[in-house]
Order: C-alpha cells, then structure tokens, then sequence
C-alpha cells in the first residue's frame, strides 16, 4: 500500500512539472524517486512521453521507450496513442503509420482513440481517401465511434473541400441516431463559411437553434464574419442584433468585426456608435482592436485621435505592430500628406520595425494616384525588399498613365527574376503596348512570358 501511494505520489509531481513544461525537474524527481525506492510505473513514462511529444519532440519522446523496456515495463496503447499524436501534430504521416504498425507487431490492439488520430493525420496531410478508410477500420474493429471520432471526420472533410460529403455524413449520422453538439455544428459552419456557402450555413444555424443545442459566441461571430466577408452587411448586422438579444457576451473580435465591416461601406457614424459600445462595456482591448480603431479615426481623416491611440497602446503595456502603422501610414498617403508618412516611415525604422514593405508599397501607390509616377519609381529603386503586389501596382499605375514601355521593362524584370506578377498588370501592358503601336515589344514581351513559364514549371 505504501509503495503504490507513494508511486502514485511520484505521477503526481512528474505530471505537475511536465504541465508547466519543466521537464528536466520532472526527470529529476524520477531520478530521486527511484533512488529512494519508489519504482515508477507505466503512467510514469506515458506521462513523459507526452510531455516530450508535446513540447520537445518526437525522437526524444521516442527515446523513454527504451527506458521503459530497461525498467522492465511493457507499453501500452496509451504510450503508443501518445506517440502518434505526437508525429500527427507535426505531420509526420510515414512516422504515424510506422509507430501504428509497430504498436500491432507488440501485440498492442489499437483503441478508438488510435484510430481518431491516425485519421486526423491523414486529412491534415491531405489525403480524404485514406482518412475514409480508417473511419471504415474503426466499424470493421467492432469500435464504437464516440463524437470526436465523428467530428474529426466532419472537419476533415470541411478542410480538404469536400463540403458536401460532410453534409451528407452529418445527414446521415443524424438519421442514424447521432445527436451533434454545438462544436459539430459550428464545424460544419465554419467549413460552409468558409466555402462560400452563406446560406447553408445559416440554415445550419437555425437547425442547430431547433435542436435544443445552444449556439455560442463563436458560431454566431462566425457566420457574421461570412456575411461580411461576402459584402451582405445587413445580414451581418442582423447576426450581430441577434447575438445581443440572446443576452451573449461580446468580446473585442465580434465588435471589432462588425466595426471593420462598417468601415469598409463606409458608414462611420454606424461604425463610431459600435465603438462607443465596445469602450462603454469595458471590453479589454488587444493590439487587433486597436488597429480597427485606428483604421476608422484614419479614414475619418482624425489623425489627432489615431497618433493619441498610438500612445494610448504603449501606455497600455502593448506594442504596435507593422500593420498599426502602416494603415497610418496608408491613410496618410490618401490625404496627400506624403511628408507625414516618410515621417511616419522613419519612425518605424528608428523604432526597429525594419519589415516596412507594405508601408513603401502604400507610399508608391499613393503617390502614384496622386500624379507623382517620377517620385514612385525613385521610391522603387530605393527598395531592398519587392513583392508581387509592389510590381503589380507600379505597373498597373504606370499604364494609366500611358508610360507602357517602362511598364513593359518592369514585367520583362519579373519575368527574368521568377517574380510573380498579376495577370491582369500583364494584360494592360501588352494592350496598352499594341494600341499604340508598339508591336515588336508586344512579341518580346509575348516570347518572354512563354520562357518564363518554362522556366519556372
């Protein structure tokens, strides 16, 4: 009785470090434990094995293996589940798949829970087909599938596209006596947003509101984010009063959510009311909030308000990030104020923030908008970094105005480089090249394109 308490008091103490991820305390104590004489057991080592899965890797886990074997203790479906969870979290399919075969070749039958995760990993590396077969397995096994098992197939359905193969399932599992709690159908509500599929996701809401299930906070703010997404505000903004009068608790991402929406249409008073609220029910802001709040003093043209936001945000213990500044510095652009966002710019840079490519590329398209093609190329040629979008706007400006053969030696450099490029800045170079009668760079370019896409397949 002694020798089992204290073992099981020696689980404990393992499990305690290994939670807050101390593992060398946690080998530690085992070492301590045995040299008082209090022998660990299989619970022991599965608890290091999942720590070291979790948190250091899959060899290292791997390793305890074979201490377990030199301790004389024999493992079991709990170490191997642990095992492959581990390789699964990484993707490492060939992994998983040899760590199952070696749990069956030890005589070890795999439970329920070896199969949700070897099905798990299947649908994460993308392969439906081979997860579908392990669903199958699990019938085939004389397991009872619990609703994990059924979830994870539903969600890795959604994932790899085939939506409408998770309808039918879940269709079909409900017809056969499968009662789905609230995450089942915010899965499928997700996927379906996801997909485009407003309305069968909100079909789905009102089905999971029939049910007797109660929708949360995620599932509304969910399928409002589709809406938006999709540009039916009204919608959105009907989710959103519905939230409300179900007495749901909002938090920063919903309000934000709804007030970026509003942004966007371009209705600030609508927008400002939202955020009266979101202040009003002292709701702790987070740096994502802030950007939205900053984003509409911005486009209510308040740069007081946003550069007051800014301290506000350091005064709160919280660090800008790029895109706080750079939605600045964008508005600033807009209003013509180029001066204020070179300032602004600088800033950044003395500030260590030195991945400034979406602020240059706000500058270039700014300028360019405001006539100043000469300033944005010397801008460009000052740039370290480019991306696509820095080429494609560039051109795109520069066939506006009817500069088509700079433009054309900017996408002759992309194609030369491997740099990707839009196809539409593509097309209004060679149309903008051919109508004024520049045909033999229409070739050139035409010929390029081609060996470019040879080189590059």
């Amino acid at each position: 009785m002694v020798c089992r308490l204290s073992t099981k008091l020696l689980n404990i103490c393992i499990s305690c470090f290994c939670k807050s991820r101390q593992l060398e305390k946690a080998e530690t104590v085992l070492i301590d434990g045995i040299r008082l004489g209090v022998l660990p057991n299989v619970v022991t080592y599965n608890t290091l094995v999942d720590a070291y899965c979790r948190f250091v890797g899959i060899d290292e886990a791997y390793a305890v293996l074979h201490r377990m074997r030199e301790a004389g203790i024999r493992p079991d479906v709990i170490t191997y589940n642990s095992l492959i969870a581990g390789a699964s979290r990484h993707s490492l399919l060939s992994r998983s798949l040899d760590l199952f075969e070696e749990m069956l070749q030890m005589g070890i039958p795999p439970d329920l829970w070896s199969y949700n995760t070897l099905m798990h990993c299947f649908f994460k590396v993308g392969k439906p087909d081979e997860a579908n077969k392990v669903f199958q397995d699990i019938f085939m096994s004389s397991l009872s599938p619990c609703p994990t098992t059924f979830n994870t197939m539903i969600n890795g359905l959604c994932k790899n596209g085939y939506m409408s193969n998770a309808l039918m399932l879940f269709r079909h599992l409900r017809s056969r006596g499968f009662d789905p709690q609230a995450i089942t159908y915010n899965i499928l509500i997700n996927g379906l947003c996801k997909a485009g599929r407003l309305g069968a996701a909100r079909w789905i809401l009102k089905e999971l509101g029939e049910s007797g299930q109660v929708p949360n906070a995620i599932t509304y703010t969910t399928v409002m984010k589709c809406c938006f997404r999709s540009r039916r505000l009204e919608q959105g903004l009907e989710i959103f009063s519905e939230m409300k009068s179900k007495g749901y608790a909002f938090d920063a991402f919903a309000y934000c959510t709804t007030i970026g929406a509003l942004v966007k249409m371009g209705r600030m008073e609508e927008a400002n009311d939202f955020m009266v609220q979101m202040v009003r029910n002292g709701i702790n802001l987070d740096i994502v909030s802030y950007n939205t709040l900053v984003n509409l003093h911005c486009k209510e043209g308040k740069f007081e308000a946003a550069y007051e936001l800014l301290e506000e945000i350091e005064k709160g213990g919280l660090e800008c990030d790029e895109y706080t500044h750079t939605i600045l510095i964008d508005a600033l652009c807009k209003a013509g104020n180029f001066e204020g966002a070179w300032r602004h710019i600088d800033y950044m840079n003395m500030m260590g923030l030195d991945s400034n490519l979406v602020a240059f590329n706000c500058m270039i398209d700014g300028l360019c908008k405001a006539g100043q093609i000469d300033y944005a190329m010397k801008v460009f040629e000052s740039m370290v970094l480019k991306d696509s979008f820095t080429y494609s706007s560039l051109v795109h400006n520069l066939c506006k105005a009817r500069r088509f053969l700079t433009a054309s030696k900017l996408v002759l450099s992309c194609l030369k480089s491997g740099t990707k490029i839009l196809r539409s800045a593509q097309n209004a170079v060679l149309n903008g090249l051919r109508n004024s009668g520049f045909t033999r760079q229409v070739k050139k370019l035409r010929r390029k394109n081609q060996q470019a896409r040879i080189l590059h397949f």
